[in-house]
């Protein structure tokens, strides 16, 4: 039996449920939560305050890995940021770590996609910050589209549909894959869908978070149902970043 440890922003619905529906039975899932109810640079800049605090209740736990289930810190100041969020969790609890942010960098250079769309629930502001995390790290970005929300309980009350509808919109002709941004939006369901029609890999953050966490934990094989990167959880050979 592995476990998987998630620091999930407070006011996010939607991540857990969709990890536990698709975890495998010997894989179980522990949470801990970090204060956020409306989405802005400042708001998500000071949620990571108690990441460690968190992240050692989690530990408590014996987790076997802990992972940052929120993509907005990480890109808001860089990947370099982003592992140094990591290693002030493995630091506090001794626990390896990781984030949503380097789980989507990972599953990207897993399926060899240089060139992407990306859509998110949130607005402009925070749709400028991913787009430029991605292109500083090697990523095309071309296109993006928000859907204008700042309010992240409205987020996790949109339907599977919206992220179905968003990915049909933003489908560029030049894209290797769709990328869904936000782990409070609902995607796991329309991914293979997506996929499908539109003959390109389609991922998102949850997702991405979900496949990077179970490959550290061992998971190997395929998880059907959700598109081709969780359809092949390859060991991570990923060191730890202390």
């Amino acid at each position: 039996m592995a476990r998987i440890g998630l620091l999930v922003p407070s006011s996010n619905t939607t991540v857990e449920p969709e990890f536990c529906r698709a975890l495998p039975r010997e894989v179980t899932l522990h949470t801990a939560r970090l204060f956020l109810a409306h989405i802005s640079p400042d708001t998500i800049a000071a949620m990571v305050s108690e990441l460690e605090t968190q992240g050692r209740l989690l530990a408590s736990a014996d987790v076997d890995v802990i992972m940052l289930g929120a993509v907005a810190p990480g890109f808001l100041k860089g990947a370099d940021y982003d592992r140094e969020l990591a290693q002030k969790i493995e630091a506090a609890t001794g626990k390896r770590a990781t984030t949503a942010a380097t789980a989507l960098l990972a599953a990207l250079k897993h399926l060899g996609v240089s060139r992407i769309v990306v859509g998110g629930p949130y607005d402009a502001k925070v749709g400028a910050i991913a787009k430029s995390f991605l292109e500083a790290n090697g990523i095309a970005v071309l296109a993006t589209h928000e859907l204008g929300l700042t309010d992240n309980l409205a987020v996790g009350r949109l339907g599977a549909e919206t992220a179905y509808q968003l990915g049909r919109k933003i489908d560029h002709p030049d894209a290797e894959a769709i990328v869904f941004a936000g782990t409070n939006m609902k995607t796991l369901d329309v991914i293979e869908k997506l996929e499908r029609e539109l003959g390109k890999a389609v991922i998102s953050t949850t997702a991405a978070s979900l496949w990077q966490a179970l490959r550290i934990v061992g998971r190997t094989g395929s998880i059907p149902g959700y598109g081709r990167l969780l359809g092949d959880l390859t060991p991570s050979d990923a060191p730890r970043v202390t």
